[in-house]
Formats: structure tokens, C-alpha cells, sequence
């Protein structure tokens, strides 16, 4: 089944990280206590979270085993790849090289990492990962 999962708020990705991150599914009491360093949560406002997650199609729930494990439905690179087409298509009306152009002319990234991304190119180019 193939999912068009919503954008991600930044709170959001925070519990999905936890979860793509997760060797399986997790309880919430291992979610909050992965954030609790950047999110000062109750259990009720992760609960909230975790079923608006449910509902945009992120996240899914077992509840078979006597306490809730959650799980991603989506993969990490999936979600990853969506949201950058979606960033291109918005900033940069789909262009990589308008945006490259931009960060570099805006110093944001160096001569140094240009050629970086050359030599990774041609790598890919070649069929080298």
C-alpha cells in the first residue's frame, strides 16, 4: 500500500527520528524519554502527538501485546525523499542547481564542499555509492 503521508511538524519529526532510530516498535515511555532533552512532555501531549501521527498515516499502533508499541509505517528515506522534492518544488521551483547557486552565492556552503558534491557525483554517475 502505498502512503502520500502529510508534512511532518518539527515536533513531529522529533518522535518519528525516535522511531526510525528504534531497533522495533517502542513504547511511548521509551519515545519520551528519548526526547525528554529537547521536549519538556507530559505523557498526555506525546499521546496527542503519537495519535495525530496515526491518523496522517506515520505511525501505527500495536496494541495486541498488553502495552502499545509504536512503530513508523513510513521508511526514513521515504519521507526524506518527499519532503526534499516538496522543499525543490517550493523554494527553488524544482531546480538542485538553483539551489546550490543560491547557498553558494550566499556563502552557506564552500568552494571546498562544491567539490565535494562534484566528486560524489561522479561517483554516482559511475555506479559507486
Amino acid at each position: 500500500m502505498s502512503i502520500r503521508p502529510k508534512k511532518l511538524g518539527e515536533a513531529e519529526l522529533e518522535i518519528m527520528q525516535v522511531l526510525w532510530d528504534a531497533e522495533g516498535p517502542v513504547t511511548s515511555s521509551h519515545i519520551l524519554n528519548e526526547v525528554k532533552e529537547r521536549r519538556k512532555w507530559q505523557l498526555s501531549t506525546l499521546m496527542t502527538s503519537l495519535s495525530r501521527l496515526s491518523d496522517k498515516g506515520f505511525v501505527c499502533c500495536d496494541r495486541t501485546t498488553g502495552s502499545n508499541l509504536y512503530a513508523p509505517r513510513i521508511q526514513e528515506s521515504e519521507y526524506k525523499t518527499g519532503a526534499s522534492r516538496r522543499f525543490l518544488e517550493k523554494l527553488y521551483d524544482n531546480s538542485i542547481q538553483s539551489m546550490i547557486a543560491t547557498l553558494y552565492s550566499n556563502k552557506a556552503i564552500s568552494s571546498t564542499e562544491i567539490e565535494e558534491l562534484k566528486t560524489f557525483l561522479e561517483k554516482l554517475e559511475e555506479g559507486q555509492p
